[in-house]
């Protein structure tokens, strides 16, 4: 048979099928900062979104209205489920939105901000509160001890 005849999708159609980002089964605690993130990711999404349907392209470009709708569904979803949290500033303990800083049996001295799973961003100095660090430190004062990744640390700030 020849290939004119049969129905092979073509990879435009496919990248049109994208699937839905992941959303996290944890509560979505977010800091002030956060939250600001998620507004402007949620704008942008619209934006997109507007962009592709106002361009009257969507039949050409099909990868760029899925991407938009995929990712204006994902912002919307994580916006409407988020619980700001402001910490407690008189607080003596490790908790979500403060950052603390830590000191490894090696001598290395790390600072990390604990915030929600769409800001963490290790890189920047920021963890999410799920994260195997956060948890071993959540609760923990200054001068305490937590292993993390089968090491000692001790906390030596708070912010």
């Amino acid at each position: 048979m020849s290939v004119a005849f049969t129905k092979e999708e073509d990879s435009e159609s496919a990248a049109a099928d994208l699937p839905d980002r992941p959303i996290s089964p944890h509560p979505n605690l977010v800091t002030a900062k956060g939250l600001a993130q998620l507004d402007g990711e949620l704008a942008k999404a619209r934006a997109a979104y507007n962009a592709a349907q106002a361009s009257g392209e969507v039949g050409a470009d099909r990868t760029a209205m899925a991407r938009a709708t995929r990712d204006l569904r994902y912002f919307s979803a994580r916006r409407a489920s988020a619980q700001l949290v402001v910490p407690d500033p008189d607080s003596d303990k490790v908790q979500f939105g403060r950052t603390v800083t830590f000191e490894r049996e090696d001598g290395r001295s790390q600072t990390f901000a604990i915030v929600g799973e769409d800001e963490a961003d290790p890189t920047s100095g920021s963890v999410s509160y799920i994260s195997p660090l956060a948890r071993a430190l959540l609760g923990k004062t200054l001068g305490d001890t937590a292993m993390v990744n089968g090491a000692e640390v001790e906390i030596t700030g708070l912010e």
